[in-house]
């Protein structure tokens, strides 16, 4: 079943966004808006949504780039002034506040809140007609932390204040060691007024249900103003196909009926089929059918979820089929505001997508993200797991107000989310379990009742078809196990563990993992404090490299690990010598790590039902958790899981005594023919054999095969039994079809990474230019061409970090980025395992 429920938005409806002024006083200085007037205040032109950091570096005051500010130590106040719109009685709407908020109206308190994941609307009938006098004070948070209150039952290390427990907030830029330091603090969410016109649909309750093979829509209107011979259809409509249920009137002005979609088109997540939505909207009409009223209620859709958790797994099923769930632990686009325009979402998701990614989890240190971001999701087959805004804490429930706040929180969250097809997993909190273990507090006290009976009853109630999971390290005899339900695997990353790991631990599911700080591209190198004069050991470059607080390490340090792993190179006397190429082997060894382990956890015969990298995307510029910067560039790690997580990839695996496999994914929901060849090439150039053989796959049926099916007589394909010097250094297997736009190609290598540059691989690079302003890069490489990168000022290449089997080529789109001056192209093509590199030469 899918509930959705929906409070419609009036066309009456206006945003108090502008003409608004801000100014900060001393924690408790003003106690009423009256205080304002005394003395001289240095008030700041804003607009809102907006924090008082972001309005300081719109007014150039303040950036990331300068010292540090406490937004928490001050008392922050907003004011404005506006008119009655025409209607009454109005409504005025606040959708957030952060945090500790307080709100005057004509001199008049209307409202104190103390969590800003709450909204809140509140009736007026006794406005002015003009001039009415708006203020909105946020208390200093500092301020109130230092109120004694009982000790947490356990600690939180990665939180600077344990007493933030007994605040509904984003811990977001209050985590030293891994968010910028811009605390929220101002109405970080919509403002607005509005008045009801006589006709109007206040609310709508939809369900759309799936019972087979058969769709059904059950409404619920309450729509004010109809006469009494009014009739209401709900129309349901997909392209050409429309489906009308008509609606009874149940009272004055309530309208309800349910009605069947006929054969209905499921939503399914992008890799596996088609996102299908319908639209529904309601139609009023008089007696003699004349149209009175229409109303939009956004869209449906139709598909079932079910979670597996039996003997400790977590598998995720859609319309009844198992899905291998792959992606990133999404953060805000910007931290300062929390908020990000439609289109900058929509650019950000299509990155998702087009990186074979099909989930996205919205961790409990962040915020609930933007109806724009869900409703973009639906759109683009996005699948989500929402995690509750809590996070590692001991939250004191046996607080009644607190206990209120809480309970109205999950209740307004849950509504909202519940109206998305692409809310897939409903979680209780990040890593609370897990913070309570490895503290030591007693077994008891790991599953607290808020996550376990409080939000579980609210999910049930609220979202029936969405499965709920009560942390995101949960399972087993210890929340952090790798092998029980889902949990935050760096076996592979920050405890150092051998690449092995990713499969001998027998992950299940990974809710995080895989962080390392991640060397972005120069572009975002320049846009550090310091620019590309600032080095790995530099204090600026640390200041933004993640690290857990108190520890002696950093994620750069485990960056060199596998650096020094993978490559065979001493990380601290490389970047000493030559500090570019220690920074591209940096970028590398990274994508390799990862690109690796989500093979291990893709297999035929692996228990993982998915994982998700901690971040898609940095906070700000440097070296951070993202795989893609903080100025929407992907970095080399994107590019690598770009291509190993479509929905039809083929990689290889080191079996040990029992050679090299072949392992071919398939998510389409079709059978087609292949043929799949695999080459064995000596000092990365000279062929040593090469067969090819037909494949047959299933709808959605993947296949692993042993390479040496490939080959007549024995070949130490893996080189595990050393009977003499090795044959090969470099196997490559392709796939072809004509299902595929293009083939599928994967490399392996017996003798470990090309960890040397040679002097050259014969690369070659001509661009021919298109009407659209961008070129057509066609590389070519007479030998082996490793991880090659292109470079050209002002184009952004649409792939990079790939690889060229000898004598192959790999066609590549350069387009002009947004504002860049020079369009004419000029650049360089090079690969990590050659010295020189090959100019861009343009072609007629």
């Amino acid at each position: 079943m899918r509930r959705r429920i929906r409070k419609t938005a009036h066309s009456h409806r206006r945003l108090l966004s502008c003409d608004w002024e801000l100014c900060a006083t001393a924690p408790g200085a003003i106690t009423d808006p009256t205080g304002l007037s005394v003395g001289e205040r240095d008030w700041i032109p804003a607009t809102v949504p907006s924090t008082a950091a972001s309005v300081l570096r719109t007014q150039g005051r303040w950036s990331l780039d300068q010292a540090p500010r406490r937004f928490d130590a001050d008392d922050w106040w907003y004011r404005t002034r506006f008119d009655l719109p025409p209607g009454t009685p109005a409504i005025l709407g606040f959708d957030g506040l952060a945090t500790l908020a307080e709100v005057w109206l004509n001199g008049r308190k209307l409202l104190s809140s103390s969590n800003m994941f709450l909204a809140h609307e509140i009736s007026l009938d006794d406005l002015q007609p003009q001039g009415n006098e708006l203020a909105l004070c946020f208390r200093s948070l500092d301020a109130a932390l230092t109120a004694r209150r009982p000790r947490p039952r356990w600690r939180a290390p990665m939180i600077e204040n344990q007493q933030l427990r007994w605040h509904r907030t984003t811990v977001l830029g209050r985590t030293p060691g891994w968010s910028p330091p811009a605390q929220a603090v101002g109405p970080w969410r919509g403002l607005w007024i509005e008045s009801a016109p006589a006709l109007a649909l206040r609310d709508a309750h939809l369900q759309a249900e799936l019972k087979g093979d058969e769709g059904w829509v059950i409404a619920d209107c309450d729509i004010a103003g109809l006469p009494s011979n009014a009739r209401c259809v709900l129309l349901v409509t997909r392209g050409e196909k429309i489906d009308r249920i008509e609606l009874a009137r149940t009272d004055s002005q309530r309208f309800s009926g349910r009605g069947r979609v006929r054969n209905p088109e499921l939503w399914w997540p992008h890799t596996h089929g088609t996102p299908a939505l319908y639209a529904a909207r309601v139609e009023a009409v008089d007696a003699g059918g004349a149209a009175l009223a229409a109303f939009d209620l956004g869209s449906i859709a139709f598909r079932s979820i079910a979670l597996t958790t039996d003997d400790g797994d977590f598998a995720i099923r859609v319309n009844g089929t198992p899905i291998f769930c792959r992606g990133a632990c999404w953060t805000p686009l910007d931290p300062v505001t929390l908020d990000a325009d439609a289109a900058a979402i929509g650019e950000t998701l299509e990155q998702v997508r087009a990186a074979g990614m099909n989930m996205l989890r919205i961790g409990g240190t962040m915020v609930y993200e933007s109806d724009d971001f869900y409703d973009t999701c639906d759109a683009q087959g996005i699948m989500i797991w929402q995690d509750l805004m809590f996070a590692n804490m001991d939250y004191p429930m046996d607080d009644a107000a607190f206990a209120v706040s809480v309970n109205e929180e999950v209740r307004q969250a849950l509504t909202r989310l519940s109206a998305h097809p692409c809310l897939t997993v409903i979680c209780g909190n990040s890593e609370v379990e897990q913070q309570a273990a490895m503290w030591g507090a007693a077994r008891e006290l790991w599953s607290p009742a808020l996550f376990h009976e409080v939000i579980a009853k609210h999910a049930a109630t609220l979202c029936p078809d969405v499965p709920y999971w009560p942390s995101s390290a949960h399972g087993g005899a210890f929340p952090h196990m790798n092998d029980a339900g889902s949990t935050s695997y760096y076996g592979v990353g920050a405890y150092l563990r051998p690449m092995e790991d990713a499969r001998r631990s027998q992950v299940k599911f990974a809710s995080e993992c895989l962080a390392f700080a991640n060397v972005p591209e120069l572009p975002t190198l320049t846009a550090m404090p310091g620019g590309l004069s600032v080095k790995v050991h530099h204090p600026g470059w640390k200041a933004r490299s993640p690290r857990d607080l108190g520890a002696g390490w950093d994620f750069d340090d485990v960056r060199d690990h596998y650096l020094a792993e993978l490559f065979k190179v001493d990380p601290l006397k490389l970047r000493y010598a030559d500090h570019e190429r220690y920074l591209a082997l940096s970028r590398i060894a990274s994508a390799e790590v990862m690109a690796a382990s989500f093979s291990e956890w893709r297999r035929q015969a692996s228990v993982c039902g998915g994982a998700l990298i901690w971040f898609l995307r940095d906070l700000w510029p440097g070296a951070g958790w993202g795989i893609i910067g903080s100025d929407a560039v992907p970095k080399a790690p994107y590019y690598y899981l770009r291509r190993a997580l479509q929905p039809v990839s083929v990689w290889l695996s080191d079996e040990g005594n029992n050679g090299v496999s072949v392992h071919v994914a398939n998510e389409l929901a079709f059978a087609w023919d292949a043929q799949l060849e695999v080459a064995l090439y000596r000092n990365g150039e000279r062929i040593v054999a090469r067969q090819d053989r037909a494949l047959h796959f299933g709808a959605r049926q993947s296949q692993s095969l042993p390479a040496a099916e490939w080959f007549d007589g024995f070949r130490d394909l893996s080189n595990a039994y050393r009977f003499g010097p090795p044959s090969h250094d470099l196997i490559v297997a392709t796939l072809r079809s004509e299902r595929l736009a293009a083939p599928v190609q994967s490399v392996y290598f017996p003798l470990g990474l090309p960890s040397h540059a040679t002097a050259d691989v014969g690369l070659t690079a001509k661009a021919i230019a298109q009407s659209d302003g961008s070129y057509q890069l066609t590389v070519a490489s007479r030998a082996f061409a490793y991880a090659v990168a292109v470079e050209a000022e002002g184009f952004r290449a649409d792939d990079q970090y790939f690889h060229i089997a000898p004598g192959e080529q790999r066609q590549v789109s350069l387009r002009p980025m947004p504002g860049a001056k020079n369009r004419t192209l000029r650049g360089q093509v090079s690969a990590l395992n050659a010295q020189a590199a090959a100019n861009i030469q343009l072609s007629a």
